[in-house]
């Protein structure tokens, strides 16, 4: 095998020989491994789980795809995200939030990753429980070709989710505007930089086990600041926007949260009034930002509400209709 110099070298000379102008560095770079759907399991009429072969994140990734009962034609793609924690092989929106009902009767592509506590973002260095995913690259470059081809898709793309979901929805939409016409946070923390906004997010990687130093990098880094749409609301002008979440204060739909083992129910509320509040407070913080910059955003704010999976169902049912105007 040639040494990459002596590979290098013999190609230049050829370039130069020819009179042509183009870069060596521009010819020889090789092209990037693309991702490739490796096994399809037929779930059900309207719903496929797919395996993908993903460069990005070095290995096979699962995702669930939903679609249309009756597809007459193209149509547009939601990339619908988990919150921290998320459990078993599939989305929590299809185990706990209706999702796969709710979206029979829409014509949409549905696409449902599940985050592992990774803010579906590219991290930096590897961490010990994390590793090093790389899940912008592969939820913006690999996977919506993919999409499109295998599914009929127009292109037209939303990103939304809960919670930690909320917030990588809106990353990724400014980090990439060209991509999404619309974005929607449920129960997120959008910014991420200051004190009280890094601590959230460094509260919710260390639940599941992570350290967010490897994630963006130290307190304050300029990784922090990247990842941060109060810092991009441009790019987010003419979109599609909902951002919802509730006071933390408990009401009546908090005594039909799905038990989980070995918690009790005041103790899950507990959780729930103490997660929804720092939610609510940094969403408030993100809507009013939009507001000060003309950035228009449909605000869904409740009075009363935790860190629950009834109040994001609901939530759904209302921000679809803000979203699918882009679809």
């Amino acid at each position: 095998m040639q040494s990459a110099g002596r590979v290098l070298k013999v190609f230049g000379g050829l370039v130069l020989a020819a009179g042509l102008t183009t870069s060596v560095a521009a010819v020889v770079s090789a092209a990037p491994a693309t991702a490739k759907i490796e096994n399809v399991v037929q779930v059900g009429p309207q719903r496929q789980d797919l395996m993908i072969s993903s460069p990005a994140m070095g290995g096979d990734v699962k995702i669930t795809v939903l679609t249309p009962s009756n597809p007459t034609s193209s149509r547009g793609t939601l990339y619908l995200l988990d919150g921290a924690g998320a459990e078993g092989r599939v989305s929590d929106w299809l185990t706990k939030g209706g999702a796969q009902e709710f979206f029979a009767d829409k014509d949409v592509n549905v696409v449902l990753p599940s985050g592992e506590g990774a803010f579906y973002t590219n991290w930096e260095q590897r961490d010990p429980v994390v590793g090093k995913p790389q899940w912008e690259t592969f939820l913006t470059r690999e996977l919506p070709p993919l999409i499109n081809e295998t599914f009929n898709g127009n292109g037209q793309n939303a990103v939304a989710g809960l919670s930690m979901g909320g917030q990588a929805a809106f990353a990724l939409a400014s980090r990439r505007p060209d991509l999404y016409t619309g974005a929607g946070s449920l129960s997120g923390c959008p910014p991420v930089t200051g004190l009280a906004n890094e601590g959230y997010v460094r509260a919710t990687v260390a639940k599941d086990g992570g350290d967010a130093t490897n994630m963006w990098g130290p307190f304050g880094s300029s990784g922090w600041s990247e990842h941060d749409p109060s810092h991009r609301l441009d790019a987010l002008r003419g979109k599609n926007l909902f951002i919802s979440a509730g006071s933390g204060i408990p009401g009546p739909l908090d005594q039909t949260t799905q038990l989980e083992e070995g918690r009790t129910r005041e103790q899950m509320i507990a959780a729930g009034v103490a997660l929804e509040s720092g939610a609510y407070r940094c969403s408030v913080e993100f809507a009013l930002l939009m507001r000060a910059k003309g950035v228009p955003a449909t605000e869904n704010f409740h009075a009363v509400g935790t860190h629950a999976w009834p109040y994001w169902t609901q939530d759904l049912k209302t921000m679809w209709p803000v979203l699918a105007r882009g679809l």
